[in-house]
């Protein structure tokens, strides 16, 4: 048995969600916050028997595409504000990262 942890962007999680409930994996869902942009995402536990990796891995991958986005960069914090540049940069955003872990023992009551 494994269990599946999946950090994606909040807006893939509706779909993602929907997507797994319908191919019978039931998934707990926790909010999270990304470092690089501070923006928030939701982390997927998925546990599933060892033959199932593939086929979720696979849901994973068709609902959570990366893609750009353009973001206001951060003003820097007492450095010189002469040479910041407040223009829009585009960054990539989304898809999902993806930890995959044995499980020795699991228990549901």
């Amino acid at each position: 048995m494994k269990l599946i942890m999946a950090v994606i962007q909040d807006k893939d999680s509706n779909r993602l969600s929907e997507a797994l409930v319908g191919q019978d994996f039931q998934a707990t869902k926790l909010a999270s916050t990304g470092g690089f942009l501070k923006a928030g995402n939701t982390t997927f536990m998925i546990g599933v028997q060892d033959k199932d990796v593939e086929m979720v891995l696979g849901i994973i991958k068709e609902n959570c595409q990366a893609r750009e986005q353009l973001v206001a960069p951060i003003s820097p914090m007492g450095g010189n504000a002469d040479s910041y540049v407040p223009y829009p940069v585009e960054v990539q955003v989304g898809g999902a990262t993806v930890f995959i872990l044995p499980v020795e023992q699991f228990e549901k009551f």
